[in-house]
């Protein structure tokens, strides 16, 4: 892999370079060819399809450009649409961490999602 530690890209309408959300590999670990993607998305845009779009553009660079393994997310439990947006796409639960992730004075919960590369 010759990729920085870290790319982002931002997300825009067919008909408009207005950016209304951001992906991209967050953290990158070359050794061990694998990368945390992360997403973030303008509510005005949420269930229309978009991020589906985006993920799997991102998915395919990652596995076909970076030559990943595999890729993992974290996100909170209670982001349903988060979560049923890495299973459309095929990630899996790997684990559940208890108050892991400490935040403007609190800590939470987090969930592991992963997806390999399929041989």
């Amino acid at each position: 892999m010759n990729e920085t530690d870290r790319i982002q890209w931002g997300i825009t309408l067919p008909k408009d370079n207005k950016i209304i959300g951001t992906i991209g590999y967050h953290k990158i670990d070359k050794d061990n060819y694998r990368a945390e993607v992360g997403y973030m998305l303008h509510p005005d845009h949420w269930n229309k399809g978009v991020m589906s779009e985006a993920i799997e553009k991102v998915i395919d660079h990652g596995f076909n450009k970076m030559q990943l393994h595999s890729i993992e997310a974290i996100i909170n439990p209670g982001n349903d649409a988060s979560r049923n947006l890495l299973k459309k796409v095929g990630f899996i639960k790997e684990v559940y961490f208890k108050e892991n992730f400490f935040f403007e004075g609190e800590f939470f919960d987090s969930e592991v999602y992963s997806l390999v590369k399929k041989s």
